[in-house]
């Protein structure tokens, strides 16, 4: 047994209090203290813009007045119709929402995904409640063996694990590597995704006939999840439906 791993071996043996005094909980967003591993300070929970009703039934962009009852749509949606159909996330992707993506997918905080995971589950039970199984937007090979690591399949096992519902990471592959989407515009995202996502031949099967629940970090403008949804529909998919960590955007009208 090495150092590390005797150390590692004698703080697992320890009481949850006399491990706090060597490792403080801190919190999530910023790294101050916090009560709880893995919570939100105060400051950095009244920061986080968490997305409410009204809101458009299909992006799940929050309306900035009520419009009323029934079912509400944006005038994107109705201009442009996603090939998902439906969309919710938890918070709007402003300062906290975005330290905490940042955290997670570009400093290997991998703890933060049960949290994160947790939160995306209570703002997409209605999507979770309709959910046959539970598929993570899949990274080009290359781009997983340079991170290590898919941020959307970490997320995606918290959520079908606390619903109970089927986890396919292989059920999608992404067979072309993008560039970035930083920067380029809507109709240049789109077209950068065009063709990037295949349901795998030997595992269609597990999504064939099932209503999909897709899961990413951020929703920008949709492209993303519109070249999944796609590639997972006409794998014999049922429906697709999106949920996200953080929405890109401010209001739906």
């Amino acid at each position: 047994m090495t150092a590390f791993e005797a150390v590692a071996s004698a703080l697992r043996g320890l009481p949850r209090g006399a491990l706090s005094l060597i490792y403080p909980p801190t919190c999530s967003g910023c790294g101050g203290a916090t009560a709880d591993p893995g919570a939100l300070c105060p400051a950095c929970w009244s920061g986080l813009r968490l997305i409410e009703e009204p809101l458009c039934q299909r992006f799940g962009t929050p309306f900035a007045v009520d419009l009323g009852v029934g079912p509400l749509l944006s005038p994107r949606a109705i201009a442009e119709p996603p090939v998902f159909a439906r969309a919710r996330a938890v918070a709007l992707y402003d300062e906290v929402a975005r330290r905490l993506v940042h955290r997670l997918k570009y400093e290997d905080r991998l703890d933060l995904a049960g949290a994160m995971g947790r939160m995306m589950a209570a703002s997409g039970r209605v999507l979770i409640a309709d959910a046959e199984c539970v598929v993570p937007v899949p990274l080009h090979r290359w781009r997983l063996w340079r991170r290590r690591f898919n941020q959307a399949a970490l997320l995606g096992r918290v959520i079908a694990g606390g619903a109970g519902l089927p986890f396919e990471p292989s059920a999608l592959v992404r067979v072309r590597a993008t560039r970035s989407q930083v920067g380029l515009s809507r109709a240049a995202r789109a077209e950068n995704l065009s063709g990037a996502f295949r349901v795998a031949e030997a595992q269609a099967h597990r999504i064939r006939g099932r209503r999909v629940l897709l899961i990413d970090d951020v929703m920008t403008t949709g492209a993303t999840g519109n070249a999944a949804a796609r590639a997972l529909l006409r794998g014999g998919a049922a429906s697709v439906d999106l949920l996200t960590f953080a929405l890109v955007g401010d209001t739906a009208g």
